[in-house]
């Protein structure tokens, strides 16, 4: 692999690296940088299981009506003695076969029930604003968050992260298997540790056609300099190997996120960047969407397929924002 490649993939650029990576773009390139992110972030979180073929089975537990949705809290079975709690947002009154969103919540108790618009912040109930605007909404439960008590570890896992990748995936499931949705009009929202977990679910299923990710990442080099080291990413909910195999280092950890933003092309890509997010450094997130940003232009010729707001607040997913991530949306998921 060349030096443009790896420079793509581990976010470290020199203003010279920058503009040789920006020249030298092309599908081959971009072919290279998803498979080397694929080994590496399989490094590091653990291979993908092989999913069931069939669509899961789905409990319905309860019915909550609202005037414009239909939210259901449902369990469904994202693979042999794992239930996963959710809650199923469904629109009335629709016409067509309608897009369809899987909204990831961020680090809190409340988890799902803060996405579905039932509890904590309501600038982070996503799923109920895109549920009021006719798409159905899927709020499964990250594992250790909310009711979801299931244990990866236990059952073989080397990461949380690749099975919030698997239970997002199966939740794709659902929502193709709904009369309401329409199977070719799937996208991904999410902020905080669902902003990350939306980049990763887009990276390892193409059915996703959309992703809108907010306060969800920065390079590791950025997050190593803010922080010390990457041992925040290497908890129980996420990749303990980058710490026990990877010694929190950004310069060891074999994937990184200019090479995730790059993947997951020709997904349309939405971004909130906050410039005063302490969790995630702007600096990093620009250093991402300038080596992105060539490859959707050039290459895949989707300019406007990505989109990223700076606005001036801390760690928030602002209404104004979130407004625009709506209309972006909108625009690549409904059907003109």
């Amino acid at each position: 692999m060349n030096r443009c490649t790896l420079i793509l993939i581990a976010g470290f650029f020199t203003a010279s690296e920058l503009a040789q990576a920006q020249a030298t773009t092309s599908m081959a390139e971009a072919s290279k940088i998803r498979a080397q992110t694929l080994r590496g972030i399989q490094e590091v979180m653990g291979k993908t299981p092989a999913l069931p073929s069939s669509s899961p089975e789905v409990i319905r537990q309860s019915i909550d009506d609202t005037p414009l949705f239909t939210r259901l809290k449902i369990s469904y079975q994202s693979e042999p003695g794992d239930w996963v709690p959710a809650y199923l947002l469904i629109p009335k009154k629709l016409k067509n076969k309608a897009a369809a969103m899987v909204c990831l919540h961020q680090t809190a108790s409340v988890a799902k029930r803060e996405t579905a618009g039932l509890d904590g912040d309501p600038g982070l109930w996503y799923a109920k604003e895109l549920a009021e605007r006719g798409y159905v909404c899927i709020v499964p439960d990250y594992p250790f968050l909310g009711e979801n008590q299931f244990d990866p570890y236990a059952h073989g896992y080397i990461s949380c992260s690749m099975k919030g990748i698997v239970n997002h995936m199966r939740a794709i499931d659902v929502l193709q298997s709904l009369p309401e949705v329409d199977p070719d009009r799937i996208g991904v929202i999410g902020h905080s540790l669902g902003g990350h977990n939306a980049l990763f679910l887009a990276l390892f299923d193409s059915r996703i056609k959309a992703i809108v990710t907010s306060c969800g990442f920065t390079t590791f080099r950025k997050y190593a300099e803010s922080n010390g080291d990457l041992a925040g990413w290497g908890g129980t909910r996420y990749m303990p190997k980058i710490v026990s195999d990877f010694g929190k280092s950004p310069d060891r950890v074999p994937f990184d996120f200019p090479g995730i933003l790059i993947a997951v092309a020709p997904a349309a890509l939405f971004v909130n960047a906050p410039i005063n997010d302490s969790n995630f450094d702007v600096k990093g997130v620009r250093e991402c969407i300038s080596a992105a940003s060539p490859f959707y232009k050039n290459v895949f010729h989707l300019r406007k397929k990505i989109q990223v707001e700076y606005p001036m607040t801390a760690h928030e997913f602002p209404a104004d924002v979130r407004k625009k991530a709506y209309r972006f949306l909108d625009r690549w998921l409904l059907k003109k």
